[in-house]
């Protein structure tokens, strides 16, 4: 398994990927036409913030995770999904690993996230990595999110 800067070679792999998990798993109900930004990752990740790719040895798409940077040092932890039978295999932590190294580089000291409160597993993720639950109110940037009974979280690096 590789992690690769997103290139636009695999915009289908990537919109099936979630929209799998988002909505055959987790049940959440969250069209494409509700995520415009996964129709111009380019655009909406890559030039303020980044998109990454884990691609097996088989060279077929198992993860994904992209970073908004929204300036004031503030990054939005976007698209993290890895595929069920690569969970628990060390593809979400390298993900995570270069997200993380990323944001180091480009100074950014606060991440903010949104996840379904029925994601359990997810949030165990994220508190073992320092995030901690948030308020609307308290989060350093405005920030629109698709709100499907969603949780937010905030990490001060």
């Amino acid at each position: 398994m590789r992690i690769i800067d997103y290139d636009g070679t695999y915009p289908d792999d990537v919109i099936a990927l979630i929209l799998h998990i988002q909505n055959d798993e987790a049940g959440i109900g969250l069209p494409l036409e509700e995520q415009p930004d996964l129709l111009d990752i380019p655009r909406a990740y890559i030039a303020p913030g980044g998109f990454w790719l884990a691609v097996d040895d088989d060279g077929a798409l198992v993860g994904a995770i992209g970073l908004m940077n929204v300036g004031a040092s503030c990054g939005i932890l976007k698209k993290f999904f890895v595929r069920a039978d690569r969970r628990a295999h060390g593809v979400d932590g390298a993900l995570y690993r270069v997200l993380m190294a990323h944001c180091v580089r480009r100074a950014i000291s606060t991440l903010i996230l949104d996840t379904p409160s029925v994601a359990v597993d997810s949030h165990r993720f994220y508190e073992r990595r320092g995030f901690v639950r948030a308020d609307r109110l308290e989060l350093p940037s405005a920030y629109g999110f698709p709100d499907r009974d969603s949780l937010l979280y905030l990490k001060r690096l």
